[in-house]
């Protein structure tokens, strides 16, 4: 509540001019500008409740703060405005220093002084009457219908303790009842008989024996009582929250930065150093700040430094409250001086240093060269590795390829499979099995050149198979047709396959469909090797397919000046040399 204050001699006001008040009480214009116009008799004096809100239909009353005591009620005057007396009623009645209303009318609305005379002169006080008409329906989004004109009072409770509320003005209803008062009590519009045991009303207050979380909220008190055969009524309320036991200490202390912290910073750029408290709840001033070299910000002549609060986070009346402190264009003589956090309330001061570090700094440009380097060589390698990848595993198997002649008693290196009577004999008499033999230095097994007149074709061509350390399978248009050499042959090779001891390729002469692979292709088709002739680009010795094909079979050096082992990889490596060159 706010009054209207004026305090002018009465002498000067009746001899010299009119008198104007000064700045208005701002939640009650109406008073200001009535009195503004009228010419001064009085002196005038604070009102400490200037101006009353009353809820249309509800009691309420006013006083007059020139009363005393000691004084007689009959030198006191009541005025509607300043010319209109107020003379008693059933509903406005005086009594020593009070107004009543009973109850409030939206009419009451308006201007009330009060004057008390003296020997010599007149005191005057203002006061301004609001009535708050009464909704007819209730607000939307309220859980009920409360509408009060008084203002809230707040009430804190701390937790796990025992707290009492008094329902406010309830002794004045005493004072001027013709009975006892009735008081009744609602906690979020649950009446107190609904509430549990840890809390009671307990007459015209309420007593709550053990604070807990949920108790908090808007309390409403009810007063019914009886005045000159008058029933009346008036409602307060109180918001109830609900803080940290009065029994836990509440001493602050720095939360941040630690003992173990370190700041880090960077010279020539801003530097942040952060101030984290913690302050337990206590009804008095609190503070939290940065010194530098034991002096605060504002006894420095230093406009590089500044702090500002970043937050405050409140939990049950203990704030948390951060505090930033700001150094712009950090220089190495800053390291040298002394910066603390501290915080401090009524019950206690606690202080902590910060501790800084020059961050390393990353050499950036030289970093950069480094990776930049390391990415160009690794995609060059892999570039070569993907050029050159057939030459690097035939060097690799000419230095460290393990001979299978001294693993296994096989008698032939390859046993070539094939169509007979088609283009892929010619290929295989004429092209595949010189180079094997002759330039590669491989026993090469065919069957109609190497088996003996007179035999068994079954049991040779198993035998021959067996006796062997790959099947080559020279696949084209014509092969392995049902009953024919190549398909004994492919199935002499599959079931060394499933054996382990023999290794099948697949040279693919001429460009089969899958679906027309025989029964047996298709189920070795994940373990075989394959290997396409390309026509005459394949034909050179440096081409793609002998490479590769090579890669398939025994391992066999090339033939050297020398017959010894160093001589055959000398060979290997000048031969493998040569084709990285090409």
């Amino acid at each position: 509540m706010t009054s209207v204050i004026f305090f002018v001699p009465l002498l000067v006001a009746m001899v010299t001019a009119e008198l104007h008040a000064p700045d208005p009480p701002y939640d009650c214009p109406l008073c200001f500008n009535w009195i503004q116009k009228q010419k001064s008799r009085c002196n005038w004096v604070k009102s400490p409740s200037g101006v009353v809100h009353v809820l249309e239909g509800e009691a309420t009353w006013v006083r007059c703060p020139l009363f005393h005591h000691n004084d007689s009620s009959r030198n006191l005057t009541w005025y509607r405005g300043l010319e209109q007396p107020i003379a008693d009623n059933a509903r406005l009645s005086k009594e020593r220093d009070k107004l009543y209303f009973q109850p409030a009318v939206a009419k009451d609305a308006g201007c009330y002084t009060c004057m008390l005379r003296s020997e010599q002169q007149w005191a005057c006080a203002v006061m301004c009457v609001i009535v708050v008409p009464r909704p007819q329906v209730a607000p939307e989004g309220r859980k009920c219908n409360w509408p009060l004109a008084t203002a809230l009072l707040q009430v804190v409770a701390p937790l796990q303790c025992d707290t009492t509320l008094d329902c406010p003005d309830w002794q004045e209803a005493v004072d001027m009842a013709d009975s006892a008062p009735n008081v009744t009590w609602y906690h979020e519009c649950v009446p107190a008989g609904k509430w549990t045991s840890n809390r009671e009303q307990d007459g015209a207050r309420v007593v709550i024996h053990y604070m807990v979380d949920h108790y908090q909220g808007v309390y409403v008190c009810q007063v019914h009582y009886q005045r000159a055969g008058r029933a009346l009524h008036f409602t307060r309320r109180l918001s109830v929250t609900a803080v940290m036991p009065t029994f836990l200490p509440k001493e602050p202390s720095v939360l941040h930065p630690t003992a173990e912290h370190v700041f880090r910073v960077t010279p020539g750029s801003d530097a942040r150093l952060e101030c984290r408290g913690h302050f337990p709840y206590l009804d008095s001033d609190r503070d939290i700040w940065w010194s530098v070299d034991g002096k605060k910000l504002d006894q420095l002549a230093e406009p590089r430094f500044s702090e500002s609060n970043k937050s405050v986070i409140s939990k049950h009346g203990d704030d948390i409250v951060t505090r930033v402190l700001l150094i712009r264009n950090f220089g190495y003589e800053d390291l040298g001086k002394s910066y603390n956090c501290s915080v401090r309330n009524r019950r206690g001061f606690h202080t902590r240093r910060a501790q800084l570090e020059v961050e390393a700094s990353v050499p950036s440009l030289e970093l950069a060269c480094g990776l930049s380097v390391m990415l160009v060589t690794s995609m060059l390698l892999l570039a070569f590795y993907h050029v050159f990848r057939l030459e690097l595993l035939l060097l690799y198997r000419s230095w460290f390829g393990t001979d299978e002649r001294h693993t296994d008693d096989k008698e032939f290196d390859v046993y070539i499979s094939y169509a007979r009577n088609s283009d892929e004999e010619k290929f295989v008499l004429r092209t595949l099995r010189r180079v094997l033999e002759n330039d590669l230095g491989y026993t090469v097994c065919i069957f109609d050149r190497d088996s003996l007149p007179g035999g068994t074709i079954t049991d040779e061509t198993l035998s021959f198979v067996a006796r062997s350390r790959r099947l080559v399978v020279v696949l084209g248009p014509g092969y392995a047709r049902q009953g024919s050499q190549a398909l004994l042959e492919l199935k002499a090779g599959v079931d060394g396959l499933a054996g382990g001891h023999l290794r099948l390729i697949l040279v693919q002469y001429k460009r089969v469909r899958r679906q027309e692979w025989v029964r047996e292709l298709r189920r070795a088709r994940m373990a075989l090797a394959v290997v396409r002739w390309q026509g005459e680009p394949s034909r050179e010795m440096t081409s793609r397919f002998w490479k590769k094909l090579r890669l398939e079979l025994p391992v066999r050096r090339m033939p050297g000046t020398r017959g010894d082992e160093e001589s055959g990889k000398e060979a290997g490596l000048m031969t493998t040399a040569g084709l990285l060159s090409t």
